[in-house]
């Protein structure tokens, strides 16, 4: 049996900072795995 597409995204975990592990509010075409604050980290 398929799965209906829109439940299979609903159910995905949330993604996760590599770097802390804080929750990443996700964008349309993102595929940063890092979360802002430790991006700005890593540019200084």
């Amino acid at each position: 049996m398929l799965i209906n597409p829109i439940e299979f995204f609903r159910n995905l975990p949330k993604k996760q900072c590599s770097e802390c592990g804080q929750q990443i509010d996700e964008q349309a075409e993102s595929y940063l795995m890092e979360c802002d604050r430790c991006l700005a980290n890593k540019e200084e």
